[in-house]
């Protein structure tokens, strides 16, 4: 593998239904891999795709977005280095559900469905592990739903802020993170997710700096999250 490709093992390893592999089906899996490079803004899968390529981060950010009649985006996730992206629509063999955008420049490793679909018939403990992490993507989207149809602005964002620094008080802002994106991420508009930023900073529950958000007070922003 010349010097300048980084090596699929290390991101493909950290995917837990890949470990039921044996040398052998590790062999097949990545001879089939190869890395694709993505401009900031690239659509990388658009929905309705049909679920030809599965696809992993090596490096970047990619959103998966639902776009309204009107243009409007949902972010329903952001997903970075080491991630998957599309694992249901690969294994249930239907469209992609949502619009894959590369938010930096980024490379994603890609493999076969075929390749995939073959493994999954050899080794069942693969099987066993995959209908584990399709059963985890069901319940996040649960929690989305209740989310957007329960919480208001102001908790969905402090829930959000407790998800992406569940062992660290800092969360770095990624130069993407723009208003925009966040506010999609959260199903309202811009102007209302920066007033609830504001709110939890005035509230002492985090500090906005320009590089990232400090949480201040754990218990008090998961009050606020009503978790």
């Amino acid at each position: 593998m010349p010097l300048d490709i980084p090596d699929p093992l290390a991101d493909l390893q950290k995917i837990p239904w890949l470990k039921a592999l044996d040398s052998p089906g590790w062999e097949e899996l990545l001879a089939a891999t190869q890395l694709r490079s993505y401009t900031p803004g690239e659509v990388i899968a658009l929905e309705g795709d049909p679920p030809k390529t599965f696809f992993v981060i090596n490096q970047g950010w990619v959103k998966a977005v639902k776009f309204s009649p009107e243009g409007r985006e949902q972010i329903l996730d952001f997903f970075g280095p080491g991630r998957p992206i599309n694992i249901a629509p690969v294994f249930a063999e239907q469209p992609l559900p949502v619009t894959l955008v590369a938010l930096e420049a980024s490379t994603l490793w890609t493999i076969p469905q075929s390749i995939l679909l073959a493994l999954l018939e050899h080794y069942p403990a693969m099987a066993r592990l995959v209908i584990r992490a399709l059963a985890g993507r069901l319940l996040y989207t649960v929690s989305l739903i209740e989310d957007l149809s329960l919480r208001s602005v102001t908790a969905r964002l402090a829930k959000l802020l407790l998800m992406q620094a569940p062992q660290q008080a800092a969360i770095p802002r990624q130069r993407w993170a723009t208003q925009a994106e966040i506010a999609a991420r959260l199903g309202t508009v811009p102007d209302v997710a920066n007033r609830a930023l504001r709110s939890l900073a005035d509230e002492g529950l985090i500090r906005v700096d320009r590089r990232q958000i400090v949480i201040l007070d754990y218990d008090g922003l998961a009050a606020k999250a009503q978790l």
